[in-house]
């Protein structure tokens, strides 16, 4: 499907020049990509945001970059409900399933399972549930594995003022 719409994300701000990378995913790893798979973790509210960024948990949050996004994407498979994952072959406990202690135990995650079948089968990405703790029921983000600055992929960051840093030297060192 095509989905169309605004999305939030939260960068750590030494890496605000480079929005739309995907690179620290890759580094990484993810639910949805493994390490070296780059993906763009998207929320699609930003109350979800920042459900995600703390993960749930009542603490203080880092300093954090927080972006708007303009998305226009094609083959994303929508799997916030029950019929979309269902013609997907993919089941809410897939989705669920704890990806970092799988991972930490030596065990692939089911949720690259899911998005490595995803991917095979040529979808870009993927509409789903928010799984952070405290998100509201219909908390929801969008995990690109292809994007870009044309379509069919587009992702653009909204900086009409041009605020976000160039490159890294606009940090100090340390």
């Amino acid at each position: 499907m095509r989905w169309q719409g605004i999305c939030y994300r939260a960068h750590d701000p030494r890496w605000a020049f480079a929005p739309t990378s995907g690179e620290g995913a890759a580094a990484r790893g993810g639910r949805f990509n493994p390490v070296g798979v780059p993906a763009l973790y998207l929320a699609l509210t930003v109350d979800g945001l920042f459900a995600e960024m703390g993960h749930g948990f009542g603490h203080r949050f880092d300093p954090l970059t927080v972006c708007a996004y303009d998305v226009d994407a094609e083959d994303v498979v929508d799997l916030r409900q029950p019929e979309g994952r269902a013609a997907a072959r993919v089941t809410l406990d897939d989705l669920a399933a704890p990806w970092a202690l799988d991972r930490a135990e030596g065990r692939r995650p089911a949720s690259w399972r899911v998005a490595a079948d995803l991917m095979a089968a040529g979808a870009a990405g993927i509409l789903v549930p928010s799984f952070a703790n405290g998100a509201k029921a219909d908390a929801a983000n969008l995990v690109l594995w292809r994007w870009g600055a044309a379509l069919p992929y587009k992702v653009t960051v909204f900086d009409p003022t041009g605020r976000l840093p160039i490159d890294q030297s606009s940090w100090p060192a340390g």
